[in-house]
């Protein structure tokens, strides 16, 4: 039987978070007929070992592996493609995302397309906290935009709106208005965000501030380029 729900989940060097990230994903789930996608992108900790060991005891869990860092998007893109859920959930495998809060996204695409989690109440570093808020800002005047917190992996997903969309590098940070261009609904709810516990954040200020940009200025480009004609044929 085809799972109802798939779980995608990029993984890059978390090793001594994949079995408390799937024993958490167990407990949410239960009675939920469900799929999780863990795909390694090209991790070189020991989470390839863990992985597979994981999966080759959990049926519910399967294993993607990247022969090298192909960054998120790829991850995601990568799982997005081989889910076989009606509806699809994404997530962090830092376990700062709490799968618990996967069953209320879920219940969101009763009334929408799309559900994005919002991290009212961050448990990051001080300066992780601020950059984000920056960034937020620029990233919703730019793309004349409303979400809160864009960069919250956490989000479900009715599965059909993946058919009308290509992703480049860098674009899952706008999934929220790649879908609304598309005509899909989009809300947001709020989600628990916890410190993290193993492992470093793989993702810094520095790293990725330029390229988010530009990535932004293409989306803008975008949206005042779409055709947007009506067809009258009387």
């Amino acid at each position: 039987m085809n799972p109802n729900i798939s779980i995608v989940i990029p993984v890059y060097n978390e090793v001594d978070n994949i079995e408390f990230l799937g024993h958490s994903i167990i407990s949410a789930m239960q009675g939920q007929n469900y799929e999780v996608i863990l795909v390694n992108d090209g991790s070189t900790d020991g989470s390839t070992e863990k992985l597979n060991a994981w999966c080759s005891k959990h049926p519910n869990f399967r294993t993607i592996h990247f022969k090298k860092n192909e960054g998120q998007t790829a991850a995601m893109d990568a799982g997005f493609k081989h889910a076989m859920g009606k509806y699809v959930v994404s997530m962090d495998a830092d376990m700062q995302n709490d799968p618990a809060d996967i069953p209320k996204l879920l219940e969101g695409l009763n009334s929408y397309d799309m559900v994005c989690g919002w991290r009212q109440k961050r448990n990051d570093p001080w300066i992780k906290r601020i950059s984000s808020i920056v960034a937020n800002s620029i990233r919703n005047k730019l793309s004349q935009e409303a979400i809160k917190d864009t960069g919250c992996s956490l989000k479900a997903y009715r599965r059909q709106c993946f058919n009308q969309i290509k992703l480049y590098n860098g674009m899952h940070r706008f999934l929220p208005t790649l879908f609304k261009m598309e005509g899909f609904t989009v809300t947001e709810i709020i989600v628990n965000h916890y410190p993290r516990r193993f492992g470093k954040s793989k993702y810094g200020i520095s790293n990725r501030a330029f390229r988010a940009f530009i990535d932004l200025l293409v989306v803008r480009w975008m949206k005042k380029r779409k055709l947007t004609y009506e067809v009258d044929n009387d």
